[in-house]
Formats: structure tokens, C-alpha cells, sequence
């Protein structure tokens, strides 16, 4: 996200404090892969995520975040194949609520991948009056259990509005600190 933010405010600078730093889920949409894929689809609006490489970004019609991928899917034509990357997950989640067809990426976000349905049936006997909140990168089997799917924004801001004390949360362990 730091070459987007350089791009984008190209007036200002922008340190990245680890040079190696990267996204395991953004590299599993390598640019030439995906004009590949783009080739095969050639009527296709493709729609990245923001997790994605600035190259990939290029390739794209559209380039959403984890609260507006719903809102960006139902913005295409009905008449149009989508093609998502590079979280398939997250392609499954818009697919589901914008209720359009979409072509997902193989790719996944390794850290919310890492969760399963056997986890969350665990979690739910432990503290069955919590409620599960997991964010849209999470196997759809995880998220079929969740009483709450929404981006990192959301997830706070459902806590910070609803009265329950207890909650069993399926995303980074940055969510807790706001």
C-alpha cells in the first residue's frame, strides 16, 4: 500500500520503514499472470482489491476496499463478467451480497485463510454467548458461522455500537488496539 500512497501523493513523502515489507496475498497476483488472465477474459471488468500490487492496480477497471467491494460489484453492468483478485475470499463475500457472478483469483489472505470452521465451532462452545465478527477475507465457511462480516472499520465500529460485552473476532490482532 505504500507504492499507492506514493503515487497518490506524490507531493509528500513516504517512508517505509521495512524495504522488504510486502502483502503474501498481493504476490500471489503477479502482473504478467494476471494479463494472462486478462487476455483469456478480454470482456471481463477486472476489480482489485487494495491489497494488490500498483501493477496489477494498472491492469484494473475497478480497485476496491474491504467495506465498497459490494457497492463497486453492483456498479458493473449485469451484462458483464467480473474478474477479482487477488483475494478469493473476499471474491466470494461480494459475489454473495452484490449477487453477481464473479471470477475469483486463487489468491488468499494468509493470516485470515489461517482461520477455520473448526476453530469457530470451538469458539462458539467456549463463549457461546459471544458474538463472531470475522472480516470478508475469511474462508466462506468461516464466515457462514459469523453473526458480523465486515472490513476492520466495520468490525470496531459494530463493537463500538452494540451493547454486548462479548465478542470472538476472526481478523488481524490489529483490530483490538482501536
Amino acid at each position: 500500500m505504500a507504492e499507492t500512497a506514493a503515487i497518490m501523493s506524490q507531493e509528500k513523502i513516504v517512508l517505509l520503514p521495512e524495504a522488504k515489507a510486502g502483502c503474501p496475498m498481493a504476490d500471489m497476483a503477479p502482473v504478467e499472470k494476471v494479463k494472462s488472465k486478462i487476455k483469456e477474459l478480454p470482456n471481463a471488468v477486472v476489480i482489485s482489491y487494495v491489497n494488490s500490487s500498483v501493477a496489477v492496480k494498472s491492469l484494473s477497471d475497478y480497485c476496491c476496499t474491504s467495506a465498497n467491494s459490494v457497492q463497486v460489484a453492483q456498479k458493473i453492468p449485469v451484462k458483464k463478467d467480473i474478474l477479482f483478485l487477488p483475494d478469493m475470499n473476499l471474491a466470494d463475500f461480494t459475489s454473495k451480497r452484490s449477487k453477481r457472478k464473479i471470477i475469483p483469483w486463487p489468491g488468499f489472505c494468509p493470516v485470515h485463510h489461517l482461520l477455520t470452521k473448526d476453530d469457530v465451532i470451538k469458539a462458539k462452545k467456549l463463549y457461546p454467548h459471544a458474538l463472531l465478527l470475522v472480516h470478508p477475507e475469511c474462508r466462506p465457511e468461516v464466515c457462514d458461522w459469523a453473526d458480523y462480516i465486515g472490513s476492520t472499520r466495520g468490525i470496531i465500529n459494530f463493537i463500538n455500537n452494540n451493547p454486548v460485552k462479548e465478542y470472538s473476532i476472526g481478523t488481524e490482532l490489529g483490530v483490538f488496539h482501536p
